[in-house]
Parts: structure tokens; C-alpha cells; sequence
């Protein structure tokens, strides 16, 4: 099933606004996930039995997957065909959007939110790529301005509706709410969207898998200083007293 669902279908045309709210949904619930689960943590983490310190990672796990998948996205679009590339991007964020709400345990979580963060990672290069070239160059501005609304929108209003999904219901809805929309998103995606002729065509060379490694685990550490340094109180910048400078 999984197999058929992914297999190219025909291209036909297709209304290129549709197209733009088809790439809009997974990737507005992709970006919504890196600051929905804020507000949830202390609920979090009194429900798998953490301390709030540990439960931070719920958050850190998921911004360090996501940038260590996102420098080869494009490598990976012409390896695999970018339309399957982005179902399955879409269905391992969907999947593992289950798998983060069923969780047991901290760890547990904390592993999944890594599973997530990695299928969610390459929404959305790949969304601004199909989205330029599914519009004619002079409406090109106006689709990634709504892209970019779509983008901005999500991470402002994600604490609150975080705050008000954990209060009403329970922390775990926080993540099946992006069931629906990504079974919508597979299905749309599916129907409508296709491979450019360059992309069908195109061969991609031999990866770096050092490079790769050297990249992921440099850009991984830096993610973790920039999350958690605040917090671990990363050196001060001490002021100096003008008078002691004078000759």
C-alpha cells in the first residue's frame, strides 16, 4: 500500500494555488511542532515522570534533527525523486507524530521527537522548490509571500495553542493533531503534484557520507549551544568601568 501510494502518477495540470495550499499544510504543522510543545513541557514532564531540565531535549531533539537533514535535501530530492522524497518526509513525520503522542517514556519521546524532526526537515526546501516552479515567474513573489505568512504564523501562535490544547484535553493531542493533516497532505500530494522534467531526468552523484557526517555533527552541536546555553548559563559579557580605562 505504502509502495502505491508513492509510485509517480500522471502529471496533469493543476491550479498552482492549489498547489501552494497542498505544500502549506505539512509544512505549516512542521513549523508549528518547533514551538507547540513549549509551553506543554512541565505537564510533560510530570506525566513520564522528568524533571523540566530533561524534558527540554523534547525540544532540542527536534531543532537538532532538523538541521542536520536539511543540507542534503537537495541530494536526496534527485536520488529519490522530489514528489517521493516529500511523501515520505510527510509520512515519517506523520507517523512519528503518532509515535510522540503514544510515548511512554522520556526517552521514548525524546527519540521520536528526533524521527519527527528529521521527516520535517525537508518539508520545507522542498515546498519552496515546488512552489517556484509550479508558478510563472511574475507570480513568484506572491507565492512565497504566502508561504512566508504561512511559516511565520505557525511558530506565534504555537505556544498558545500548545497552552490551550494541554489545558482542555491532554500534552499528547499536541502531536495527534498532525495526523489528519498530514494523511490530508500524503493524499493531495499524491493528486497533485509532480516531477519537473529535469528532476524525472536527473542523476545524483556519489554522496559525501564523510561530509555528511562532518556536517551533521557540527551543525547538531552548534543547534544544542544555541538551545541550551541560555539556559546553562553560557559566559556573561562582563561590564567595564570607563573610569579604570583613563590614563
Amino acid at each position: 500500500m505504502i509502495r502505491r501510494l508513492l509510485t509517480p502518477s500522471e502529471p496533469r495540470h493543476v491550479n498552482p494555488w492549489v498547489i501552494a495550499w497542498t505544500v502549506m499544510l505539512a509544512t505549516f504543522m512542521e513549523v508549528l511542532d518547533t514551538s507547540v510543545a513549549n509551553v506543554s513541557l512541565p505537564h510533560i514532564a510530570g506525566s513520564l515522570s522528568g524533571g523540566v531540565d530533561e524534558s527540554t531535549w523534547v525540544l532540542t531533539s527536534y531543532l537538532v534533527s532538523n538541521a542536520i537533514i536539511l543540507p542534503i535535501t537537495g541530494w536526496l530530492s534527485i536520488a529519490l525523486g522530489r514528489k517521493r522524497f516529500y511523501m515520505i518526509c510527510v509520512f515519517l513525520f506523520t507517523v512519528s507524530s503518532f509515535l510522540c503522542g503514544s510515548a511512554t517514556s522520556l526517552g521514548g519521546l525524546i527519540f521520536f521527537r528526533v524521527l519527527q524532526g528529521l521527516g520535517g526537515g525537508g518539508l520545507q526546501p522542498v515546498s519552496q522548490a515546488i512552489l517556484v516552479e509550479s508558478f510563472p515567474r511574475e507570480k513568484q513573489g506572491m507565492a512565497m509571500a504566502f508561504y512566508g505568512v504561512g511559516v511565520i504564523f505557525a511558530p506565534i501562535i504555537g505556544p498558545t495553542l500548545g497552552g490551550w490544547i494541554t489545558d482542555n484535553y491532554t500534552w499528547r493531542w499536541i502531536f495527534y493533531i498532525n495526523i489528519p493533516v498530514g494523511l490530508a497532505s500524503l493524499m493531495l500530494t499524491k493528486l497533485l503534484i509532480f516531477d519537473p522534467p529535469h528532476i524525472r531526468d536527473a542523476k545524483a552523484g556519489r554522496g559525501d557520507a564523510i561530509g555528511f557526517a562532518l556536517l551533521a555533527i557540527g551543525l547538531g552541536f552548534l543547534q544544542i549551544v544555541l538551545d541550551k546555553g541560555q539556559r546553562e548559563e553560557w559566559p556573561k559579557e562582563e561590564t567595564v568601568d570607563i573610569r579604570r580605562l583613563r590614563c
